[in-house]
């Protein structure tokens, strides 16, 4: 019973991940690489069906594919991730968010910047610059 709900949770997260970077694609603040991943990760211990039909997706498994072989963000990804990073501390400051949370929030982007730019890109002919 353990494995057949562990099975359903991990189903279940994989298809909201997978919702969530398909929205991602003509949203510039909400990244879709990092969710089709998490679905990846979830559908491989929930369901092979999809996570095969995920990996094979024309559209949706380049990105994976590219993370899996290279550990490699292309450089549209980055500059994409870059600028949804700025856009969320500036859009804190114009609401009014208290001075500390900002500063919280600037610190942690920060830190996803840096990974973002330390991350290797792709080889040349894998390039993908619908995905980020």
């Amino acid at each position: 019973m353990v494995g057949a709900t562990r099975r359903w949770v991990y189903m279940a997260v994989g298809c909201v991940s997978l919702v969530l970077g398909v929205i991602g694609i003509p949203l510039p603040l909400l990244p879709t690489t990092p969710f089709l991943l998490l679905a990846a990760f979830c559908f491989a211990r929930g369901s092979e069906r999809l996570h095969n039909w995920l990996l094979d997706h024309h559209r949706l498994g380049p990105p994976i594919h590219r993370w899996q072989e290279h550990r490699a963000i292309s450089r549209n990804a980055k500059w994409m991730g870059t600028v949804s990073l700025v856009v969320m501390v500036a859009l804190s400051v114009w609401i009014g968010v208290d001075t500390w949370i900002i500063g919280l929030q600037s610190a942690i982007l920060v830190g996803v910047g840096c990974f973002l730019w330390t991350r290797p890109e792709p080889p040349a002919e894998e390039g993908d610059s619908a995905a980020h």
